[in-house]
């Protein structure tokens, strides 16, 4: 089985996707990414909610199979984990669905950007190492609908060709000591629909 298929879990149903579509259940996940096993008191220091806020929350994202106890603990003091290291959300096949979506989606980006943002009022606090390391690339294409799915496919394949970046997810005693969390954004898009043929 390969990595794509054992680590990525598919949600392609509204209900699961509004269930997502919340920014503490966004933040939970984000945190147990990062972090590891928590409990609901050690997670919720670090996006600032209680303990009892972000307890209800994990029992949500367990109820939909994105966490689950890690084992040790009573009550609060349970540890949660993810049960995988990202999902994948195919085209939406009706309307209820792609709303649903999108609106999972504006709370992801709009998290996303705004950690761009803080990058940006920042970097000069970081080494020049990684000031250099990061990109700030931007590229117009022009290519064909099927030229974009290839070039996503051959873009995702790479980064699971380095298996020790999911190992460094699920295992936090295999991150080199140096190693910093680093968000890579992969965003494509058309800017421009096709005219419609002008009538003669």
């Amino acid at each position: 089985m390969s990595n794509e298929e054992r680590e990525l879990r598919k949600v392609s149903d509204a209900r699961t996707l509004r269930a997502l579509a919340h920014p503490v259940r966004i933040a939970l996940i984000e945190e147990l990414t990062v972090g590891g096993a928590m409990t609901a008191t050690e997670v919720g220091e670090r996006i600032g909610e209680t303990p009892t806020t972000c307890s209800f929350h994990l029992r949500q994202l367990a109820k939909y199979g994105f966490v689950e106890e890690a084992g040790g603990g009573k009550g609060r003091a349970r540890p949660w984990r993810l049960t995988s290291v990202g999902m994948t959300v195919p085209e939406a096949n009706d309307p209820e669905t792609a709303i649903a979506t999108d609106a999972w989606l504006r709370l992801i980006h709009e998290r996303s950007f705004a950690r761009y943002q803080t990058w940006l009022e920042t970097k000069s606090a970081y080494p020049r190492e990684w000031r250099e390391a990061s990109d700030n690339s931007e590229y117009l294409l022009w290519v064909t609908a099927d030229e974009l799915k290839e070039i996503n496919r051959e873009l995702f394949a790479l980064m699971m060709r380095k298996p020790w970046l999911n190992d460094r997810l699920t295992d936090p005693a295999k991150r080199p000591a140096d190693a910093l969390p680093v968000e890579a954004l992969q965003l494509s898009f058309p800017i421009a629909l096709p005219k419609a043929p002008e009538d003669t």
